[in-house]
């Protein structure tokens, strides 16, 4: 049987006039991808950022590898260093070279030394094929190129579960291919994935798992031939008859 990394019981977040999340239950084992899909508003990133604690929960609890985040005495900056987040807008600091974006974390968390993220850095840059710009500043790079070195700083912490949050919405339609394209490699890799997105026909090609939200609830749960080309309910029948 494979570890379960994130287990999730009856989470709930709250704010004024509306519950984001409705006691929702899940398991995510190491190595599957998981893609959270479903309509705007029904509480996908806010389950996302809620397991990487950049959300408080209202309510319930996450457990990471037997350990309970949502406990008081969770240490949340050893947490996150097992846990890498990809952002909608890329978050890259903007006055900092690319290599340095790269292994700021690694070094100021003491994960790795100056010179082993160095080469840490020059490794994935290398693999993506961006190693020529390491020295070149955020503001210099496409949409695409910035959101490969996001995820590619994210990988430089070693982490056990990546955590992808909508990770091509801000990006034309012409770069979308090269950042799935590293997405692809990565779950090739056996990468833990947890991926919200609008993406459903990328959902199809890699993912393991499909989890389909609708008002804070987890409305279906399977493979993508169970929850997107056959599914049960009509809600979700009608969602993917529209973006399909």
């Amino acid at each position: 049987m494979s570890e379960v990394v994130f287990k999730v019981r009856d989470l709930v977040k709250e704010y004024p006039g509306l519950t984001a999340l409705d006691h929702v239950s899940v398991d995510i084992k190491r190595g599957e991808v998981v893609f959270v899909v479903g309509p705007s508003g029904s509480g996908k990133s806010t389950f996302l950022r809620c397991l990487n604690l950049l959300e408080t929960p209202s309510g319930g609890q996450i457990f990471f590898k037997e350990d309970e985040i949502t406990s008081d005495k969770m240490n949340v900056n050893t947490f996150r260093q097992q846990v890498g987040m990809v952002f909608q807008h890329f978050n890259l600091f903007p006055n900092m070279t690319i290599r340095k974006n790269i292994t700021m974390a690694p070094v100021t968390t003491k994960r790795s030394s100056a010179a082993e993220a160095g080469e840490t850095a020059d490794k994935l840059l290398r693999r993506i094929g961006l190693y020529e710009k390491r020295d070149a500043y955020p503001g210099q790079l496409s949409g695409g190129q910035k959101q490969r070195i996001a995820i590619v700083r994210a990988l430089a912490m070693n982490p056990d579960v990546l955590l992808f949050d909508e990770p091509t919405s801000a990006l034309d339609p012409e770069m979308v291919g090269e950042v799935l394209t590293l997405m692809k490699e990565l779950a090739n890799d056996g990468m833990t994935m947890i991926v919200v997105t609008h993406e459903i026909g990328f959902a199809l090609e890699i993912a393991d798992r499909v989890i389909f939200m609708d008002h804070g609830r987890i409305a279906a749960d399977g493979t993508p031939d169970e929850v997107i080309k056959n599914p049960e309910n009509p809600r979700i029948k009608e969602f993917f008859s529209k973006v399909l």
